[in-house]
């Protein structure tokens, strides 16, 4: 027991090494520098994401340390995702910026990939790529999906083998057993639109809100019909076309639907922000509650507009760790994908 007559002065010393600085933690990034490792050159589009999340990251961790970029092009950010798994120093330093390829490569088991995709610390992605919606030219007559499924030949523009806009109408082509459709590539996807109207194309497979935002009109007017929608991430309905049916509902059978699956993921996927393997948990939770701040500061969508061009479509640090837990990897479901994402006929449904 402490003597009264002791127990107060005891108390106030307490008290005062607590408010003193001194002898408070100092925030572990307090004075120090992250630097952000870009997969990509500077300047461009995946830059300008990057930026539009680092100008507000300092002002959510504890310390405000100094962000610094440095770019490391090649593969859609292979080379960092290789650097930042092989990491000798994972301090909570240094953080990757890197592409969806970071993970289609290694689970279609493509060359280069030197990491483990479930190893990683996830931090958040500003651009998911928002929901993808299948339409045709009203004047082609194709109003529902018998008559999608039953007319021969209808043509489908995109601007690559492999692209996004490619991949995704060859898996719904091959769900629903079109007959003979045409996939022609080599456009920007201005200039789908445009062949779209003149006659030259019958239809395509667009960002949604790309479309309200380039064509409201078409929609308005009632110059497309629309068909099918990807919802990313699954079952978040998109306010205008939420009574347009999902893609996956159309699978007829498990490997099918995991085919949708993975080809969602890769799309949700967007430019992640990555931490290292065997980072301090605390830094990883540090950066990604700062991550989950920035996605809520109401400042945030005008910047990255101004800077991109375009709104945020984000995905938290949590259902990137999801998706990566739950992705595909049969090898027949990574065979037939490889088969719908190539420029060879689709196989037989």
């Amino acid at each position: 027991m402490i003597p009264l007559q002791f127990l107060a002065p005891v108390v106030i010393m307490g008290w005062l090494f607590a408010a003193c600085p001194a002898y408070t933690q100092t925030p572990y990034y307090q004075g120090k520098t992250i630097t952000v490792m870009q997969g990509r050159d500077p300047g461009g589009t995946g830059d300008m994401r990057a930026r539009a999340i680092t100008q507000f990251l300092p002002k959510y961790i504890p310390g405000n340390p100094t962000i610094v970029h440095e770019y490391m092009p090649g593969r859609g950010g292979l080379r960092v995702a290789n650097q930042m798994y092989a990491a000798n120093r994972p301090d909570g330093l240094t953080i990757g910026s890197v592409g969806a390829g970071m993970l289609s490569t290694p689970v279609l088991g493509e060359t280069g990939a030197k990491y483990d995709i479930a190893k990683f610390y996830y931090l958040g992605a500003p651009d998911s790529g928002g929901q993808y919606i299948f339409y045709t030219r009203k004047e082609i007559g194709v109003s529902s999906l018998e008559k999608l499924r039953s007319t021969p030949g209808i043509r489908i523009g995109a601007q690559s083998v492999g692209h996004s806009n490619y991949n995704i109408p060859r898996i719904l082509a091959y769900l629903l057993g079109m007959k003979e459709p045409r996939f022609v590539t080599g456009y920007a996807s201005p200039e789908i639109d445009a062949a779209i109207m003149r006659g030259e194309l019958d239809g395509r497979m667009n960002q949604a809100d790309s479309l309200l935002k380039n064509n409201l009109d078409w929609v308005e007017k009632g110059l497309v019909d629309f068909h099918v929608i990807l919802q990313i991430p699954k079952g978040v309905k998109h306010p205008r076309f939420g009574h347009i049916p999902e893609m996956e509902s159309f699978a007829r059978s498990e490997i099918e639907r995991k085919v949708v699956t993975l080809q969602r993921t890769f799309r949700m996927f967007g430019s992640p922000f990555v931490f290292p393997p065997a980072t301090p948990k605390e830094r990883v939770e540090i950066l990604q509650e700062a991550m989950r701040k920035v996605f809520q500061d109401p400042l945030f969508p005008k910047e990255f507009k101004k800077l991109v061009g375009d709104v945020p479509d984000i995905v938290l640090p949590e259902v990137l760790e999801k998706s990566v837990k739950e992705i595909p990897r049969e090898p027949e479901v990574i065979e037939l994908l490889k088969k719908l994402a190539s420029p060879d006929p689709l196989p037989p449904s």
